[in-house]
């Protein structure tokens, strides 16, 4: 008698299995399996086998975070480890409002007071989350540094009902901003005193007073406000009733916004003057099932405290989840080391970097979770950028594209990886991998030669002498001393003016560690200072000594503040650091097309043929 095959499970193996045990059977050995109405049945119980072994696989799957794919799921078994994913967040600005003609002891700005912006054409709404009450100086009334979000401001209130054993207190909004919730409990609907609830990320200290909420995403993906059961946590009683007040925000699409205007009255002055401190960021998405499969187990590593670099990231992330990328490291590891600080370095998901109150309130989301003597500083991303020079061949009998067409296609090939591989402070951009992509843009591209250079900048001060250091943490082309000593060697800069001179002056090194600055005269070099600065080949570490710089040049014909310096690496994957972010500047790399001459095949074809160096 065959046996079965209980592994195979797809249809095919499923059927041809039941057909050999049947045949083994005496009382089934003359039937014709593939032209009878057998081979129906067979059929039936081969679908049925098939995709209740599908359920059976996707069913097990479903129990485990990392192969889980239905987001009920997803957020259920991260509940088991103590994550709850992010809600939606609402851009968030910082002004200040100076009442004009103000009057009184003191002025109150209310909460909700409404603002509004422009972004696109598109007028959005933004509105304080507080009261903030404001005294004169000088007879002036000023709100300073001012939080304002963009959304409107929802009150919600449940009466708590001990029969029914499913209530539930939901939060109704799916883009309900779950960082603005405000939850209060008052005695009854006669009863108006109300209690102020603090949110709960644990269970730690507390007892069967603590005025805590708990909060947790629902199957619809809403999200739903629960309290303690009299042990851990204040319990409810019969009657109370519940006060939810939270933003309901347009998400990212006012991130930005920089100019705001008065919607109503402050304390009942409506003359006002607004200035911006820093523009709208950080309105974002709610957290998505990658992401939570990702950070759930790294937060539930994290144990709500903050002693490694890991989780420092993981609680930022949880903290701001607007974050893209974060890189924590101590601050004894930077070249100048500093003991008694972590430093974290974030890149947000919009905008380039974050805002000083952002970095505030991050520093004090972090304070629950951290070690005494430890104290968290945030810093703004270093750009390292690529530049690129590309000469792509190709057949022009293989296809139909123009050679500007091309070009085209494999500028959108490096902008794709820059965007989709690049841009975190854990990326690193690797030579191969990119001339591979450009050879694979289009059937007809034969090769390509990419030779890159590496770029950093620095603001400098303006009429005072200062020494800047500029890390590149990679290692610099320097094959042996003086190497291009008299035409620059490795190291070019953008243009600046010194203190006592209206000569437009540069930077470059004689390949023997020596950073000269220099001025062109009918565009022949004459060197200003021979030892201007150090150029460190091995660690990538540029000095400039005492300059005092009275201005800076146009940089690509736009005014500028800053000044760029430009090397060539000694190995062409080019790896971030710390707070390091790898980018190609794509605008200004070399791209060109040609068409090669030697596919033809002919001994004639290699007549004339160019070839360029990768070195």
């Amino acid at each position: 008698m065959a046996k079965l095959t209980v592994s195979d499970l797809d249809f095919i193996n499923i059927k041809q299995n039941l057909k050999s045990f049947l045949q083994s059977q005496t009382q089934f050995q003359d039937y014709d399996f593939e032209g009878s109405g057998l081979s129906i049945l067979l059929d039936i119980l081969s679908y049925n086998t098939h995709y209740m072994a599908y359920l059976a696989n996707m069913s097990t799957n479903e129990l485990y975070l990392d192969s889980a794919d239905i987001r009920n799921n997803i957020v259920s078994l991260a509940k088991m480890i103590g994550y709850t994913p992010s809600s939606p967040r609402a851009p968030r600005a910082a002004i200040n409002v100076v009442v004009n003609n103000g009057s009184g002891t003191s002025i109150t700005m209310a909460k909700g007071t409404t603002f509004s912006t422009s972004v696109n054409d598109t007028t959005y709404q933004y509105i304080t989350n507080d009261d903030i009450t404001t005294t004169p100086k000088d007879g002036v009334f000023t709100f300073s540094n001012v939080s304002i979000f963009e959304g409107t401001l929802v009150k919600f209130k449940y009466t708590v009902d001990e029969t029914d054993v499913d209530q539930k207190f939901i939060i109704p909004n799916a883009n309900a901003d779950t960082s603005t919730l405000k939850v209060s409990v008052q005695n009854s609907a006669e009863d108006t005193t109300l209690a102020a609830y603090s949110l709960s990320t644990g269970y730690t200290g507390l007892d069967k007073d603590t005025k805590v909420y708990f909060i947790q995403e629902q199957r619809d993906g809403k999200f739903e406000v629960y309290f303690g059961d009299g042990v851990t946590g204040k319990k409810l009683e019969n009657g109370n009733v519940v006060i939810l007040e939270y933003v309901v925000t347009n998400k990212t699409d006012s991130n930005g916004a920089n100019k705001f205007s008065l919607q109503g009255s402050v304390g009942g002055f409506t003359d006002v003057t607004i200035t911006t401190n820093s523009s709208s960021q950080g309105g974002s998405e709610a957290e998505d099932n990658e992401s939570v499969k990702f950070n759930a187990p790294l937060n539930f590593a994290a144990q709500d405290r903050a002693v490694t670099t890991t989780d420092y990231e993981t609680l930022v992330k949880n903290i701001y989840p607007n974050a893209l990328s974060v890189s924590a490291w101590g601050g004894e590891d930077d070249e100048t080391p500093r003991y008694g600080i972590v430093k974290i370095a974030i890149k947000p998901g919009s905008g380039s970097t974050l805002t000083d109150q952002t970095k505030l309130d991050i520093v004090n989301g972090l304070k629950p979770f951290n070690v005494a003597s430890v104290k968290p500083e945030i810093v703004d991303p270093e750009i390292t950028s690529v530049l690129l020079t590309t000469n792509a061949k190709y057949d022009a009998k293989a296809t139909t594209k123009s050679k500007d067409t091309l070009r085209a296609d494999i500028i959108s090939t490096i902008t794709n990886y820059n965007t989709g591989t690049l841009q975190k402070f854990d990326s690193v951009f690797r030579h191969s991998k990119i001339t591979g992509l450009i050879d694979d843009t289009d059937a007809s591209i034969l090769s390509n030669i990419t030779t890159l250079k590496i770029r950093k900048s620095f603001s400098p001060s303006i009429a005072a002498s200062a020494a800047y250091n500029v890390y590149f943490r990679n290692a610099l082309y320097n094959p042996h001393s003086g190497h291009n000593m008299a035409s620059g060697g490795i190291l070019s800069s953008t243009g600046f003016k010194v203190t006592g001179s209206d000569a437009e002056q540069f930077l470059d090194d004689d390949g023997n560690g020596n950073v000269r600055r220099f001025f062109l005269v009918s565009g022949v070099k004459t060197y200003a200072n021979n030892t201007q600065g150090t150029i460190d080949y091995a660690t990538g570490q540029v000095t400039l000594n005492s300059l005092n710089i009275a201005s800076i040049s146009n940089i690509r014909g736009a005014a500028s503040t800053i000044i760029e310096i430009t090397v060539v690496p000694a190995s062409n994957d080019v790896v971030p650091v710390r707070d390091q972010i790898v980018e190609i500047d794509v605008a200004n790399s070399l791209i060109s097309v040609e068409e090669d001459s030697f596919v033809g095949g002919s001994a004639e074809a290699g007549v004339g043929y160019t070839t360029s160096s990768s070195y």
